[in-house]
Parts: structure tokens; C-alpha cells; sequence
């Protein structure tokens, strides 16, 4: 049997490309705020992943079930609901950074805030480095 590939790969989509589209306004300007902030605090280069996602760096995972694929470290999308980081080791451990970040939601491995505005983009900065330094501790990593 087959095994399935991830939905979510890399395209040749440009993200700036991608931001430019986004409406509305707010959000776009955002988007554009997040892809120099994420460019900053990671030194890694952006791609899209899938039509949405702006990603930076990749690691490969492996779960018991055998099942094995790449994602991105983390990054963000510009999403009509909401903005979405991605953490991608979650958010264990970070209960005194969300309580000082600001207006927001989590998911899983997702962090949600509808604006720029409503959250201190310094904290942002801590909860980004420890993600992907978890990620560079315990996984197979790659900076592309």
C-alpha cells in the first residue's frame, strides 16, 4: 500500500506574491509586517507551503504508526479569519509568554490573533525562538 504524501508541501509561489493578494488591507499589511518579522527572528528564507502557508525552514518527522514526512519549523499565514503562526512544537511550557502576549487563541500547534495590534510582538519573538529551538533539539532539521 501506498503511503499517503502530506497535503501541505512547498510550491514555487512566491510569499510576497502570496501577501499581495490577501485581503482585506489590514490583514495584507500585516501579512507583509509578519514575513520581515519571521525573516528577522529566524534568519531563514520563506517559502509557501501549500496555497497559504508562508513557512521557514523544514524538519522531518517520524511517527510510531511508521508514518514520516517534512513540515515547515514554523511560520504564519495571513488567514481572512485570523492570523496563524505556527509553533510547531506547541505550546508546552509557554503559559507565562501567552499570558503576556496579548489578545489571543491556540490550537494545537497553531497561535490566532485577529491583529498585529492586539499582541506584544517582543513576546511573539520569545514563543517563535523557542519553537524552533525545540524543533533544532529534537528533530531533524534543515535550514532551506
Amino acid at each position: 500500500m501506498a503511503k499517503a504524501q502530506n497535503k501541505t508541501m512547498p510550491t514555487s509561489v512566491t510569499p510576497k506574491d502570496f501577501i499581495a493578494g490577501v485581503e482585506p488591507e489590514r490583514r495584507r499589511e500585516d501579512g507583509m509586517a509578519l514575513l520581515e518579522f519571521f525573516n528577522k527572528v529566524t534568519g531563514l528564507k520563506p517559502k509557501m507551503w501549500g496555497p497559504s502557508i508562508i513557512g521557514y525552514g523544514r524538519y522531518h518527522y517520524k511517527y510510531e504508526s511508521g508514518r514520516e514526512g517534512d513540515s515547515l519549523m514554523t511560520g504564519f499565514s495571513p488567514r481572512k479569519s485570523a492570523l496563524t503562526m505556527y509553533i510547531m512544537p506547541g505550546y508546552r511550557d509557554m503559559s507565562d509568554k501567552l499570558e503576556r502576549l496579548g489578545k489571543h487563541k491556540i490550537g494545537k500547534a497553531c497561535l490566532y490573533v485577529n491583529k498585529l495590534a492586539d499582541i506584544d510582538m517582543a513576546v511573539l519573538e520569545e514563543i517563535v525562538v523557542e519553537g524552533v529551538t525545540y524543533m533544532r533539539a529534537n528533530y531533524e532539521t534543515f535550514d532551506e
